[in-house]
């Protein structure tokens, strides 16, 4: 790691050849890396580096887009798992759609003020045109991961910044839908922030709305009958279309997948609401709803689908006794419906949780491990036993192990 004067000096660097370049025009080629050379020069004439703040765009327009992009969905799902990153490093975390316009932040006590100050928030454009040089913009134009130190950045506003960005793909598309920056000040600088940053941008692309997963990837279902996908995602597709469900209607399908002898009105209302003070009135017509969804294929006195049902969660349980643990992994995309209050699922979620968790550490097997890693970035039992595991034998995955619980011990 840099020490504090190692620190102080790159950044002193910086600063000279910030200001050579900026006051004397001196192209400064040999005096900071490639892409910053080339980001200066497509910021000089477009903006002048002593700019207070980045421009905004519409409120209202950037809300609308955040709406619907598959992002916020994604983003909504590991949320937790981005501000505990945030507050954890005094981070600012930001996410931005394919045009450089920030569409999400979440900052520690710190970093969030000094974000507010540049309008580095949602509507914020820091595109290079807009704001000089910074690691969002060149991520968002070359599609690569960067990194921007100190006077790096073209404009001065931010020269007590640290930036680390990575691009955010469609995993089915592969198309990129916008970028994710982690910054902090420049004395907060560490060797393995990008790596960091290219960690939260997986997680958002496995927690995309992209249909079933299958492995590594995701892809709409075409067989016949009703295909979930539970774990870390909440959808469903009837005959190879998605179903438009809401959240409880998506938890009364889950657990009657889960039942397939049928679930009486009392014995499903328990499963859902457990003690609230909920009218079964209320559940007959999610039910109701649901029915006319599935074009009547769920049946009363019980409760009970008629239909051909997949799970994922079924998916990882037989996978699980087969003793293939990186193939269960993969199809694990995460928590069972992160954020559910229903009882039932709540307890089948931990089930399989530890489930996960035991076979990794029976069978630690690196790649899978680093999978899971991604899902439960903080679990850094099963990553130190991997790498007891591995010993002095060497692995693809054993730096990046490293670095996950590099990241999780800060």
């Amino acid at each position: 790691m840099s020490t504090d004067r190692d620190l102080r000096d790159r950044r002193l660097e910086a600063v000279q050849a910030w200001t050579a370049f900026v006051e004397l025009g001196d192209e400064a080629s040999d005096r900071v890396r490639p892409e910053i050379r080339d980001s200066w020069q497509l910021s000089t004439g477009a903006v002048t580096p002593d700019l207070t703040e980045a421009p905004l765009a519409d409120e209202s327009d950037t809300a609308a887009y955040w709406r619907q992009s598959p992002l916020q969905t994604a983003v909504e799902r590991v949320e937790a798992d981005l501000r505990r990153t945030a507050e954890d490093g005094d981070l600012v975390i930001a996410i931005t759609d394919a045009e450089t316009r920030i569409l999400w932040t979440y900052g520690g006590r710190v970093m969030r003020r000094k974000a507010e100050t540049v309008n580095f928030v949602p509507g914020g454009r820091w595109d290079e045109r807009s704001v000089g040089t910074n690691a969002l913009a060149i991520t968002s134009r070359t599609g690569d991961p960067s990194m921007v130190f100190s006077a790096e950045h073209y404009a001065s506003i931010v020269h007590n910044w640290v930036c680390w960005a990575a691009p955010l793909h469609d995993p089915v598309s592969g198309e990129q839908l916008g970028v994710i920056d982690l910054s902090t000040t420049w004395d907060r600088t560490h060797p393995i922030g990008l790596a960091t940053a290219r960690v939260m941008a997986r997680l958002i692309e496995t927690a995309m709305p992209t249909g079933r997963r299958t492995g590594l990837t995701t892809v709409a279902p075409s067989e016949p009958g009703l295909t979930l996908s539970l774990l870390g995602t909440a959808e469903a597709w009837l005959d190879g279309r998605r179903l438009l469900l809401n959240r409880r209607q998506t938890e009364i399908l889950a657990l009657l997948a889960m039942h397939p002898q049928g679930l009486s009105l009392e014995h499903l209302h328990t499963l859902v609401y457990g003690d609230s003070a909920v009218t079964t009135s209320t559940l007959k017509a999610e039910v109701s709803h649901l029915r006319s969804a599935l074009g009547g294929q769920l049946a009363s006195r019980p409760y009970r689908l008629t239909l051909p049902v997949v799970t994922d969660i079924d998916e990882v349980q037989l996978l699980l006794r087969r003793g293939d643990v990186r193939g269960a992994v993969a199809a694990y995309g995460g928590d069972l419906l992160p954020g559910t209050n229903a009882p039932a699922l709540v307890e089948m979620g931990d089930y399989l949780a530890v489930s996960m968790r035991e076979a990794l550490i029976a069978h630690p097997d690196p790649e899978a491990v680093l999978r899971y890693s991604e899902l439960a970035p903080y679990d850094t039992h099963v990553v130190e036993v991997c790498l007891d595991h591995l010993g002095l034998r060497d692995h693809p995955a054993k730096a990046l192990l490293r670095g996950r619980l590099a990241v999780s011990e800060r």
